[in-house]
């Protein structure tokens, strides 16, 4: 059989090449920088990483030494402490690192989160591993970190990304606090915690609920989907998601039980699920969760072809697991009108260009996904505070608004019981905020003013045609102010 290359494969070769995801979290900001007046000076310390650590530790498990490597990236330090996950996966590299602390960076600025852009990872594949053994080595990568104050509350606070959750922020908070015994705040150290541990009620939906939060803003603006070529509400808009863990499964389900859109498609790593009257997210979850995947779903049809479901006719795409999942190869057959990055950078630099060359309206991801950056924050602030949200007023609330009610049962009376209070309401009313409803609150506040911000700059310069420059350009220009008032 001949080898030589067949003249169609030397043609794709000489194809513009995919632009990595480093690669494309530079170019994206080339472009917003490029309709700015920055010093050049400043230009480039606002691009590049402050610095990053490589860690090599070895953990001794089944009898033998195993070395692992990770990293933890400083982006800014415009605002500290710094902020930004740690992934536990075994495609962690340097490059990448960089790019999500970058991204982090530009995140904090557009929401308006105090915080500098830091991430961390580390290359192992946890599901190879059990609960023992990773305590072993998530701890042991947390003291390399912490000794050279990687891990601070005032310095450097991590949070969880993809590979992991509130078990291993446990884990390093309670390294944290064996290593410094003396720090009152040691369990600002990092965030995401379980509430036992000094966790906050709504982080762990926190990012998906701030995908539906942001889709909610956008849908009250009919000007806005006209761009994407929508009209009306979320209520029965075709929705399909790619990758159902801890960001696509709340997303799902919030936009799904609360806000009546049809999740039609469910995209994993060993297929996909599609079924044009909707799947039961809840369902299909407690599937994934029980067989690693979506195999043999019984009700609905899996196709292999994963590809061929992320292609498909929708309203709404909601790509939720990895980065670089849309490319220029995919992107011209790409048939959903709005594309929500629920995942940092799905999209590629050169599918974002192809896509919006198409009319296809999308939500950035340093926008989209930052409702875990921002109950973080809450968390960060709940921990130095020492005191739960909504302690101190809940039952004043309450109580001024008894007086409210009594008041108005006393007018009914003394007007014969023409009229009274529905009972519903009247128990809504009297019921004070609890601090899961003070976090959904000020978080949807974070969203619609972030999302107010960009649409701004959207709508109102001619050169902006996009929400993902738009975000640059409204993050980068904070980020450029708090340098300056440093004297740089």
């Amino acid at each position: 059989m001949s080898t030589q290359p067949k003249p169609e494969a030397h043609a794709q070769a000489q194809t513009p090449a995919e632009p990595s995801f480093r690669q494309s979290v530079d170019l994206m900001f080339n472009r917003a920088v490029a309709l700015m007046d920055l010093p050049p000076g400043l230009e480039q310390k606002i691009r590049v990483c402050n610095a990053t650590y490589t860690v090599r530790f070895g953990v001794r498990l089944r009898g033998k030494i195993e070395t692992f490597t990770g990293y933890r990236s400083v982006h800014s330090e415009h605002m500290e402490p710094v902020k930004g996950g740690i992934r536990f996966a075994d495609t962690v590299n340097q490059d990448e690192v960089e790019a999500l602390a970058a991204l982090m960076t530009y995140k904090c600025a557009l929401v308006e989160a105090p915080f500098g852009g830091s991430k961390g990872g580390l290359c192992i594949d946890p599901r190879q591993y059990d609960e023992h053994e990773l305590e072993l080595i998530t701890r042991r990568f947390a003291y390399e970190l912490i000794k050279r104050d990687l891990i601070n509350p005032s310095q450097n606070v991590p949070a969880p990304d993809m590979g992991t959750g509130e078990r291993e922020m446990a884990w390093i908070a309670d390294q944290y606090a064996r290593m410094n015994t003396t720090d009152i705040n040691s369990r600002a150290c990092v965030t995401g915690k379980p509430l036992n541990a000094g966790g906050i009620a709504g982080r762990v939906e926190a990012t998906g609920r701030g995908v539906q939060y942001a889709l909610r803003e956008f849908f009250r603006h009919p000007e806005d989907m006209a761009a994407a070529g929508l009209a009306g509400s979320l209520d029965g808009k075709r929705v399909i998601v790619q990758g159902l863990g801890n960001v696509g499964y709340h997303a799902a389900t919030f936009l799904q039980n609360e806000d009546g859109a049809k999740i039609i498609g469910i995209i994993e790593r060993d297929g996909a699920l599609y079924d044009e009257t909707g799947l039961d997210v809840d369902a299909v979850h407690e599937w994934i969760l029980r067989h690693g995947g979506v195999s043999d779903y019984p009700d609905a049809r899996c196709h292999e072809d994963s590809a061929a479901v992320m292609e498909a006719e929708c309203d709404i795409l909601i790509p939720a697991a990895l980065e670089g999942v849309i490319t220029m190869q995919n992107a011209p057959r790409i048939q959903a009108r709005l594309i929500i990055e629920a995942a940092n950078g799905p999209i590629t630099a050169g599918a974002d260009e192809i896509l919006r060359d198409r009319g296809v309206v999308i939500i950035p991801d340093m926008y989209a996904n930052a409702g875990g950056v921002t109950v973080s924050y809450f968390e960060w602030v709940k921990n130095l505070s020492h005191i739960r949200f909504g302690r101190m007023q809940r039952r004043q609330e309450e109580a001024r608004h008894q007086l409210v009610v009594d008041q108005l049962e006393r007018l009914s009376d003394s007007l014969g019981k023409t009229w009274s209070l529905d009972p519903q309401f009247k128990d809504r009313y009297l019921r004070g905020a609890d601090e899961l409803e003070l976090v959904r609150s000020g978080l949807d506040d974070t969203m619609r003013t972030a999302y107010q911000s960009m649409r701004q700059v959207w709508h109102g310069r001619a050169d902006v045609t996009d929400l993902r420059t738009a975000a640059y350009l409204v993050a980068i220009d904070r980020v450029a102010s708090s340098y300056r008032a440093k004297g740089l």
